[in-house]
């Protein structure tokens, strides 16, 4: 039985004292990042850089979406069963593979329309994956009365910095500096996460832990 705790004693004890938790918040600011900037700029670029016509991108936009769906669930298997609860070294994995999918479409000449479909797909295979599993690794690091603010924190850091800065960021990048750069900006925070995963590499959940 857990005894009741203010919202104070909560945060103060169990998440601003977590160093798990800020790993996970700052993994969740780059793997929204890599969410978002692909798919939102995924029509644009398509189009004025790869020769798609708009029906052409919205399908591609629409397989990347999609393909999430099996890849969360085989993430999340691989997390289960694989490594034995432990989230980091599956979230490390789907990350490696999405750096090796985001460089593939970007150094794709314009012509190979398949590759680049194939390319999106294996980004939103790879991508929600991880997405998923800080969630989870969040709720795996706190007591149960203190999962929602753990949840929430871990949301709030990738909503408000990674999601809104892929449009803002990765725009400005762009616009300024070109779609190369903009892919360069997109490999290192891919790696970004990574190194994040890796931090929690050995780190499960309570119950798994001796």
């Amino acid at each position: 039985n857990e005894e009741k705790s203010t919202f104070k004693e909560i945060f103060y004890k169990y998440i601003l004292h977590n160093k798990y938790l800020w790993y996970l918040a700052i993994a969740n600011i780059f793997v929204y990042f890599i969410r978002y900037g692909v798919v939102s700029w995924a029509p644009t670029y398509l189009t004025a850089v790869k020769g798609f016509t708009k029906e052409g991108s919205r399908w591609a936009y629409f397989l990347y979406e999609w393909a999430g769906i099996p890849g969360t669930l085989l993430c999340g298997y691989l997390s289960d069963k694989l490594f034995k609860g432990r989230r980091g070294p599956a979230g490390f994995f789907f990350m490696l593979g999405v750096t090796i999918f985001i460089l593939i479409y970007w150094l794709n000449p314009p012509g190979h329309a398949w590759l680049d479909n194939l390319s999106l797909i294996g980004i939103g295979f790879l991508i929600y994956g991880p997405v998923m599993l800080i969630g989870l690794q969040a709720l795996d690091y706190v007591p149960k009365k203190a999962a929602g603010t753990a949840a929430g924190l871990t949301g709030l850091f990738g909503y408000l910095f990674g999601a809104v800065m892929a449009n803002i960021v990765l725009g400005f990048v762009v616009q300024h500096f070109g779609w190369h750069i903009g892919f360069v900006l997109l490999t290192v925070i891919s790696i970004l996460a990574m190194l994040c995963f890796i931090l929690t590499w050995n780190k499960r959940g309570q119950e798994q832990i001796d």
